[in-house]
């Protein structure tokens, strides 16, 4: 660019000339930031109007605000009983495991009968009361048996694995294996036979 170029800017102005902000803008009230929308000067608007709409927005609020409350209240409760529903069952898998030591502990018991003169009776003692003790710490853990000699056979707590034709239809005949649940929740179903 030589230094005779004397082009002006496409406003028209010279850069060199100072500019005089009262040439574009005359007062406060002429300008209006960009982004912002522009007010009609002639507002018509009803002080009542703009009473009821102050009154239909607080409305709103109040509204808007018990709704957040009881979504937070809704939400504290769900969490409560979810956290509940942890502690419940985290012994679930580990008790689980535990119920085939029962089930054997059991097997050891039939299988010694009811001969009180068997050579190894101090042993089948010890047997009876490991079985004792290792069901009271189930219990006191919210762990109870399902046991359902002689009552009617529910879907939903027993597992029927054959018929028999002696006993009355829709009753437990024979428990082969022992039902367990836990804090109301089955742990697995107890193996009988049904009536037919």
């Amino acid at each position: 660019m030589s230094s005779q170029d004397n082009s002006t800017p496409e406003n028209g102005t010279n850069n060199n000339e100072p500019i005089n902000p009262q040439d574009t803008v005359n007062n406060d009230s002429d300008f209006v930031p960009s982004g912002a929308p522009e007010h009609n000067k002639n507002n018509d608007s009803n002080p009542d109007d703009l009473h009821s709409r102050i009154a239909e927005l607080e409305a709103e609020m109040v509204d808007i605000k018990a709704r957040a409350n009881a979504d937070m209240y809704n939400f504290q409760k769900r969490v409560e009983r979810e956290t509940d529903n942890a502690k419940k069952y985290a012994l679930e898998k580990f008790a689980g495991s535990l119920l085939d030591i029962v089930d054997n502990l059991e097997r050891a018991i039939a299988a010694a009968g009811t001969d009180d003169h068997l050579v190894n009776q101090p042993v089948i003692e010890g047997v009876r009361l490991t079985h004792k003790s290792l069901l009271g710490a189930l219990e006191k853990h919210g762990i109870t048996v399902v046991d359902p000699a002689g009552q009617p056979f529910d879907a939903e707590h027993h597992q029927a694995v054959g018929i028999d034709p002696n006993t009355p239809a829709g009753q437990v005949a024979n428990v082969l294996q022992k039902g367990y649940s836990l804090s109301g929740r089955l742990l697995r179903p107890a193996m009988v036979t049904v009536g037919q």
